[in-house]
């Protein structure tokens, strides 16, 4: 097989882990159990792993951290859209 394949398969399982919490947070409109700086420290590192896929020319690297990226900072907005105010 293909090792890009299988860095593309790998990528895009681990860049959907996240998928089931955003969907949840949507739908409960409720974020108070997410931590921003959780978030803020996993785009930071998704975003080095996108600048290093880069360098490397390694188009699975890219592709599934730039999807994870976009999660992510979606999940970010909900949480300062969804926290209650104390």
């Amino acid at each position: 097989m293909d090792e890009n394949i299988i860095g593309l398969i790998a990528g895009g399982l681990t860049s959907i882990a996240m998928m089931p919490q955003l969907i949840k947070v949507i739908k409960e409109k409720n974020a108070e159990d997410i931590s921003i700086i959780m978030l803020l420290v996993l785009i930071s590192g998704l975003s080095l792993w996108v600048w290093y896929g880069i360098l490397k020319d390694e188009l699975p690297i890219i592709l599934s951290n730039g999807f994870s990226i976009l999660v992510n900072l979606t999940l970010l907005i909900c949480c300062f859209i969804f926290k209650k105010k104390n």
